[in-house]
């Protein structure tokens, strides 16, 4: 489908313990190398994760008008799990009671709160991949279990 906007600038990432997040674990090291990511972010990884993920994006533009409105892309966060070899990452969202706190005068449907929460995260994992394939070449010595769950 594809979604024709103007990148935003890259979140900021800020101190945060990912274990606080609902949707991560990270074990061991602490040093979540966010300075070093948000310098990737911003020589040219957001510019090319984003493309990508509006090439092929579900969101229409209205409901991208309702992600910006909000400050969603500037809520990212992500970071380096050295435990699993990989950069994590939070996606923000919608809550499940979003009704109740009339977020938006445009959110009117689960469908609309769906689509946004899966699409941010495919952003997300977009950004993961394009760091950790173009431009982080840390080394680490565990092996990942084949298990590991996705952020």
């Amino acid at each position: 489908m594809g979604l024709d906007v103007d990148t935003p600038e890259p979140p900021e990432l800020e101190a945060f313990d990912p274990n606080e997040y609902d949707d991560a674990e990270v074990v061991g090291d602490t040093d979540f190398r966010r300075d070093e990511i948000e310098e990737f972010l911003h020589d040219g990884a957001w510019d090319r994760a984003f493309g990508e993920w509006t090439d092929h994006t579900d969101l229409d533009t209205e409901e991208y008008a309702i992600v910006t409105d909000l400050g969603l892309i500037e809520r990212f966060d992500f970071f380096w799990d050295s435990h699993a070899d990989r950069v994590g990452y939070h996606a923000p969202g919608l809550p499940e009671d979003w009704k109740q706190h009339d977020l938006h005068p445009d959110l009117d449907s689960w469908g609309t709160v769906s689509s946004i929460n899966a699409e941010l995260t495919e952003l997300g994992q977009i950004v993961c991949d394009v760091l950790k394939d173009d431009y982080i070449d840390w080394e680490t010595d565990y092996e990942p279990p084949e298990d590991l769950p996705d952020f």
